[in-house]
């Protein structure tokens, strides 16, 4: 297990300081949504939210997600991996990086002809939103014209646009924004303490600096992390308070569930237990008011009532489709099935 004895000492961020309650801030590059900015989320106040008993955190979360959203209503996304495998990054656990044995091919980025093909696949089965990832540490120029190609092809179809491209350049982000591009993902993965842990390329500053800069070029920020690589609940905690206190907070927050690949660092984890993850879910819920919660990554290994629970916790938004980056996800017909016997419906693609 990662050690986070730490985590409930860690300083205040460069901000005015709340009045002293005993709780400690997140730290540094975490500014607080305007919403809280009197009395910005701590790591104690939201452990405070994960140590409640699970009835009462969900109906807490219920509350606010009745609140700011249509609780029958689920947003379904599509994740597709236009370029794969080869990056030169050893996050712990990626299966893409040329640091582990994996058995990933590298491979060129995909056409605008396959990715338009992918597109209008991804439409008719219903999604929203389409996010291309390529396994890059930062696109180089070169690469961000074929990318920003790509983006106009799946706004043409009438889709939302999101990528996950790596670290971005000021001039970058502006580049993909002038293209059409509406989201940008860029997972802060883990809480800053324990960052080194599991990744060693690349600093918890780079991942700030390019959440700083999709904002100021005018894209949403959709930023979340993953649980079940070896954190305490202490962990979980500090990462949904990094989250919350970012200025503002991510319009979307995916919430991954480690899957343990082999030949990766982490391929030998031990399982979190589902209800921790369900708790996670509900504590972002109850921090992002406002924010589309998603389940991500580990999504095909939860059993159906475990999804059901992470809904009623306050995920409203799922990646949906037959990949999800390199891992399997579940089927459209399963998705279709379960929110069929839920009574839910699916949200409109221009919302």
């Amino acid at each position: 297990m990662i050690t986070d004895s730490a985590l409930l000492q860690v300083r205040p961020a460069s901000r005015p300081t709340p009045p002293d309650d005993g709780a400690s801030v997140c730290p540094a590059g975490a500014l607080p949504d305007p919403a809280h900015a009197a009395s910005p989320w701590t790591v104690d106040a939201v452990q405070a939210l994960l140590d409640l008993p699970l009835p009462e955190l969900l109906f807490r979360a219920q509350q606010v997600h009745r609140q700011h959203h249509d609780p029958l209503e689920m947003e379904l996304a599509t994740l597709l991996s236009i370029k794969t495998g080869g990056c030169p990054e050893d996050c712990a656990y990626c299966p893409q990086s040329v640091h582990h044995d994996t058995g990933v091919k590298a491979t060129k980025l995909m056409t605008p002809e396959d990715v338009r093909a992918a597109v209008r696949a991804a439409r008719q089965a219903g999604a929203q939103r389409f996010c291309m990832g390529a396994a890059w540490r930062a696109p180089t120029d070169r690469d961000l014209d074929k990318v920003a190609e790509l983006v106009r092809v799946v706004k043409e179809e009438g889709l939302q646009a999101c990528c996950t491209l790596g670290m971005l350049r000021p001039e970058q982000a502006q580049r993909l924004r002038e293209a059409g591009l509406d989201y940008y993902n860029h997972n802060l993965d883990t809480a800053p303490q324990l960052y080194g842990h599991i990744i060693t390329t690349r600093d918890y500053q780079d991942r700030l600096d390019t959440l700083r800069h999709v904002r100021q070029a005018g894209i949403k920020v959709c930023c979340g992390g993953i649980v079940g690589m070896g954190e305490s609940r202490a962990g979980r905690a500090a990462l949904i308070a990094q989250l919350a206190n970012l200025d503002p907070y991510p319009e979307s927050v995916p919430i991954n569930h480690l899957v343990k690949v082999p030949g990766t660092p982490l391929a030998d984890q031990p399982d979190l237990d589902p209800l921790e993850f369900v708790r996670t879910v509900a504590a972002a819920r109850i921090t992002m008011p406002q924010a589309k919660v998603r389940l991500s990554a580990g999504r095909r290994d939860m059993d159906d009532s475990t999804q059901v629970l992470c809904f009623l916790a306050g995920a409203n938004s799922i990646f949906y489709g037959d990949k999800l980056l390199v891992t399997g996800n579940a089927d459209v017909a399963a998705d279709q099935a379960l929110l069929a016997r839920l009574g839910m419906r699916t949200r409109a693609a221009h919302a």
